[in-house]
């Protein structure tokens, strides 16, 4: 019974300095977590929001007024077509850019079928259309607000990947393209394991993010042919001169891989004659240059 008894207290001890443990890591962490965010001071644009089908958007509007241009913004994933007013987000950054040049700037159109999505062409896999699907429903867009002076793309991560998509494919739509930290990749997600977990070493890549990636990837293309045929690195050899100028950013230790794709893009795109911006960052997965991209969008 003693010996029980002894027992009983030593396991009592031990639960209570758990708890105290606990408790302590709990206050710890609640103390050193971020307590709030940097926000941008910047005036607000106007919005309206409507659908055409699955496709979401919204229309941003300065107070000021616009250039006459509509910017076509496509979000990265798990955002929506409600960030451009997100005055944590480098959107923000861009507004107050051209307010403080008082720059006229261009209508912003948001663009959303929902937290993560591709333009990938028509092809065999159940989730693909989604290009030729928003290509057809700009037109309606566009005869509610009136038609632009100039049509450009905008695009962070996956939706850098999708601007690049839309504007390659259709070149005679648009007039420019700004694509930060886009998934371009070299290697395909259809690829040899083997050759995949090289490239995860050579370009630093988060293991858990190229299987969210391939993952992706693999709900668009059926296969590796259809993947290529949409890849920015296949898009970019049918364009030259008259195709839509090119901004493109990446960080150097992205941790999705980008920055090695996103740098043989804007190589070649120099050497077939496309004007293009080509900014590497020392940084991380979407650091942004709001200064160069602001007067690119403008320009």
């Amino acid at each position: 019974m003693r010996l029980r008894g002894i027992r009983h207290r030593r396991f009592r001890v031990l639960l209570i300095l758990a708890a105290v443990v606990a408790g302590l890591y709990w206050a710890w962490n609640s103390f050193t977590r971020p307590q709030g965010a940097q926000r941008v001071a910047f005036r607000p644009a106007l919005s309206q929001c409507a659908n055409e089908g699955a496709l979401r958007y919204c229309v941003y509007r300065d107070r000021a007024g616009s250039n006459g241009d509509i910017v076509y913004h496509l979000h990265g994933r798990n955002l929506d077509e409600l960030v451009w007013n997100d005055d944590t987000y480098y959107t923000a950054m861009l507004q107050a850019e051209w307010q403080r040049g008082g720059t006229r700037p261009p209508t912003v159109v948001t663009l959303s079928y929902g937290p993560s999505w591709l333009l990938a062409p028509k092809g065999t896999a159940p989730e693909s259309g989604l290009l030729e699907d928003l290509v057809r429903k700009l037109p309606a867009i566009e005869q509610k607000l009136g038609a632009p002076r100039r049509r450009l793309l905008l695009g962070e991560s996956m939706g850098g990947l999708n601007v690049l998509v839309a504007g390659l494919s259709y070149p005679d739509r648009f007039d420019k393209v700004a694509a930060l930290c886009p998934g371009v990749y070299q290697v395909s997600p259809f690829a040899p394991l083997g050759e995949i977990q090289s490239a995860m070493k050579r370009t630093g890549a988060d293991p858990k993010i190229a299987f969210g990636i391939w993952m992706l990837a693999r709900s668009y293309y059926a296969d590796d042919k259809e993947w290529r045929a949409s890849s920015p690195l296949t898009l970019i050899e049918k364009a030259g001169r008259d195709s839509p100028a090119l901004y493109l950013s990446n960080g150097l230790y992205d941790s999705y891989g980008n920055f090695e794709g996103t740098q043989k893009l804007a190589q070649r795109a120099v050497q077939l004659g496309v004007k293009t911006e080509w900014h590497p960052l020392y940084g991380g997965h979407c650091g942004i240059d709001a200064t160069s991209l602001a007067a690119f969008l403008v320009s």
